[in-house]
């Protein structure tokens, strides 16, 4: 499971690649790459509230970016950033449930970088490369 940032690929834009062995690391990674766009030291982020998430899509890529779509929604309507995500998907279903844990920001904790305003459709990319899934992410920021 792990993530990494690409450049050049679009202008006011963050754009990442990231994978897992199965589709729940994959999305866990792909969130993580979201949080640290956002705030430079995740690991300052204290586990004190949780949001269940619960999402259905027609296929598993449109699930990957509407669950990175709550990530940001959370952040907008509650000011709320997460530092782990317990995520269980049904791949013949494209049926997710989460629980999201994470806190308030505080931005004399946490360090934040960019707001992030959404997922872009531009260049992303859901796939199953021999044994891992991959995921090519832009957010606008």
């Amino acid at each position: 499971m792990s993530y990494k940032f690409i450049g050049d690929v679009a202008y006011a834009d963050e754009a990442f690649e990231a994978d897992g062995t199965t589709l729940e690391k994959l999305f866990e990674s792909c969130a993580q790459a979201v949080t640290k766009t956002m705030v430079n030291n995740p690991e300052a982020i204290k586990e004190k509230e949780e949001r269940h998430i619960e999402l259905e899509a027609d296929e598993l890529e449109t699930l990957l970016y509407k669950f990175l779509d709550e990530v940001i929604f959370y952040k907008d309507a509650d000011m709320l950033i997460f530092h782990s995500f317990d995520i269980k998907i049904d791949e013949t279903k494209s049926r997710l449930t989460a629980v999201f844990k994470g806190e308030e920001i505080d931005t004399g904790k946490h360090n934040m970088v960019v707001d992030v305003k959404a997922v872009s459709y531009h260049k992303f990319k859901l796939e199953k490369v021999k044994n891992m899934w991959k995921a090519f992410v832009v957010l606008d920021v």
